[in-house]
């Protein structure tokens, strides 16, 4: 007999499936940059947010490409880092991660064009704290918001100016975003894991 709770067994995941290859993402990543600089008409007065910890990578990525269309443009300029985990609204109820330095560009934020980054879209609750913590930085011009991954079940009226993947999902699924920066070498997916 297993020394396991009988419901963390049922919470195992009975099966898992790739929703976004490597290839799928790199794709992903091209339209959602020239999405943004077509919304943004341009590159000027752009910044990309990045939520760690793998929405920080995932707007490093956007900002190459964005950078590819304008030689001008230095992608470090525009990229920066938002640590929101002092602003979420669950603190006393989860632990949290490590807070991590917020970085912004030397520019800062005010009157800029802000896009923030994050790789999935679920409750709203992050973004949220990511308004939160933006509102103690600088007043933008215009805040946006660029997911790989909208999942659906919000909780809060927040919605994804920029889209990779809408992927309608159970609350009992999970996703999970692997990305070479954070997770390894060549682990760059997206994979949804049902559980029992």
């Amino acid at each position: 007999m297993s020394n396991e709770p009988e419901n963390a067994r049922a919470l195992a995941p009975v099966s898992a499936r790739i929703v976004l290859s490597s290839d799928d993402i790199d794709r992903v990543i091209t339209r959602i940059a020239h999405e943004i600089i077509e919304a943004n008409k341009g590159t000027a007065d752009l910044v990309l947010l990045g939520i760690p910890s793998r929405g920080f990578p995932l707007a490093q990525r956007l900002a190459q490409r964005i950078a590819a269309t304008d030689p001008t443009l230095d992608p470090s300029a525009i990229i920066g880092q938002l640590d929101v985990t002092m602003y979420r609204d669950d603190l006393r109820h989860s632990t949290t991660r490590t807070p991590v330095p917020t970085r912004l560009p030397a520019t800062g934020i005010d009157g800029k064009v802000v896009v923030l980054v994050d790789d999935v879209l679920y409750s709203g609750r992050t973004i949220r704290a990511a308004l939160d913590a933006i509102a103690d930085l600088g007043r933008p011009r215009i805040v946006r918001l660029a997911v790989l991954v909208d999942r659906g079940h919000r909780e809060l009226p927040i919605r994804a100016d920029h889209v990779g993947k809408n992927l309608p999902t159970a609350t009992t699924e999970k996703v999970r975003v692997h990305l070479s920066e954070v997770d390894g070498e060549n682990n760059n997916e997206v994979i949804i894991e049902a559980t029992a």
